[in-house]
């Protein structure tokens, strides 16, 4: 990178007053935003946007922020849009994150201090090795850190900042988008794509340095619901059905292969996720994943296959199975614009990173604005084992990521013509499709 005005505020120190905003969404919230914590972050985000000299501002009944950077260059360039959510996971607390910074990392476990129990070790995660000189970032142990992701957050607001400080990098319009209730999938349909105003855009929501997820899921969601009898127990013989027996067969009939925590790279899998345990009645929520709509075709077939089994060997038992569709495979629609998906190649490797495009193995906000008309690649932020007590990101990679979005806008910028109807706009990059297998 050519010498720039630093931002006002590091990326890091940006990233740590963040992570310190319980913004944990909730899941079965009938509102969006499912939580309070939601409106704090974004607030503060509307006013450091104003306070940085976006324009057209605005925060939604939803809670969904938008502004603009207007062009700096005097030529036609289509608008680029940068998205990230504000929400984390209510898989693990988000409550009172203390993020710890361990400086200059050299190798070894690192024991968190507020929870002894939770060790981050190369021996489980490899990628520490790389971070050899850098400062990790963790929580304390006690909750997650929130890199899934104000990482995202953090990086494309001082890509903002160093924009305002440094007028002489080139850019066209630039949208700028954050949401929320992304990690419990209600909330980007109260997202106004076409107030946005960007032709494509790009989420901020990925882990590892120099992967661009151009492939999500095809995903659906289930729910079982067994039907039986209740009585008191004292005089239930002969009369009760007890639903939850056929729950339970249900559950163990599944495949222990298609158990998420037994599949990797691009194996589908069925994972039951909650539920209700009742003799009167007993439900199963289950997720279904595939790579492949035929694949996920079968995986339902299957689920309701072994449903309606279970629901017979339990005599008296009845059964509904109830599947809807949640997002597709973002991979149909990119498969269309491969500019896209190169563009950011090229800025992560301006950026000295090593690059490869990945499936994603879940969803983000773009996987489901791909398909209403806003196409929407994944950018990496260097983060690592979200949802997790033991989550992580570093210096580095917070910066690198950064530092991608720079040499992004620029990009778009030098190819004015370069639209998402317009394949031939850049010369074609070799992409290898580095997945796990």
């Amino acid at each position: 990178m050519p010498p720039m005005h630093p931002p006002s505020e590091s990326v890091v120190d940006r990233f740590l007053r963040y992570v310190r905003v319980n913004t944990e969404s909730r899941d079965g919230q009938s509102s969006v935003p499912s939580s309070e914590g939601q409106w704090t972050l974004a607030r503060m985000l509307k006013t450091e946007l104003e306070m940085l000299g976006a324009r057209d501002i605005h925060l939604s009944e939803h809670c969904m922020l938008r502004g603009r950077i207007p062009s700096n260059v005097d030529r036609d360039v289509d608008c680029l849009g940068l998205l990230a959510h504000v929400d984390t996971s209510p898989a693990v607390s988000g409550v009172n994150v203390r993020p710890i910074v361990h400086s200059n990392y050299q190798g070894g476990v690192l024991v968190m201090p507020g929870n002894p129990s939770q060790v981050l070790s190369p021996a489980d995660w490899p990628v520490l090795l790389e971070m050899i000189g850098d400062d990790v970032i963790t929580s304390d142990g006690t909750t997650l850190l929130g890199s899934d992701d104000k990482a995202g957050v953090a990086t494309i607001m001082t890509l903002v900042d160093l924009l305002a400080r440094n007028p002489e990098i080139p850019h066209g319009p630039i949208a700028i988008g954050f949401t929320a209730d992304e990690e419990v999938g209600n909330g980007i349909e109260a997202f106004d794509v076409d107030a946005f105003g960007a032709r494509f855009a790009y989420t901020v929501d990925g882990d590892a340095l120099g992967e661009i997820n151009d492939e999500s899921w095809n995903a659906r969601g289930g729910t079982v619901t067994f039907r039986g009898v209740s009585a008191h127990p004292g005089s239930a013989k002969g009369v009760m059905v007890n639903a939850a027996y056929a729950a339970a067969q249900f559950l163990t009939s599944l495949p222990a292969a298609l158990r998420p925590e037994h599949t990797d790279g691009r194996d589908g899998f069925i994972h039951p996720h909650g539920g209700t345990f009742d003799a009167e009645t007993s439900t199963v929520k289950v997720l279904l994943r595939n790579f492949d709509v035929s694949g996920l075709d079968a995986q339902e077939a299957l689920l309701r296959r072994l449903a309606h089994e279970a629901a017979v060997a339990c005599p008296g038992v009845s059964v509904d199975v109830a599947v809807s569709d949640q997002y597709r495979n973002m991979r149909e629609v990119l498969d269309e614009h491969p500019q896209l998906v190169a563009w950011a190649l090229e800025a992560a490797r301006r950026a000295g990173l090593q690059v490869r495009t990945r499936a994603i193995r879940g969803g983000t906000d773009g996987s489901r604005l791909t398909f209403r008309g806003l196409p929407c690649p994944n950018i990496f932020t260097g983060g690592h084992n979200f949802h997790s007590l033991l989550e992580f990101n570093s210096r580095r990679g917070l910066e690198k990521t950064t530092e991608t979005l720079v040499h992004l806008v620029q990009i778009v910028a030098e190819a004015p013509d370069a639209t998402p109807e317009d394949r031939s706009a850049l010369p074609a990059l070799e992409v290898g499709r580095n997945r796990r297998q």
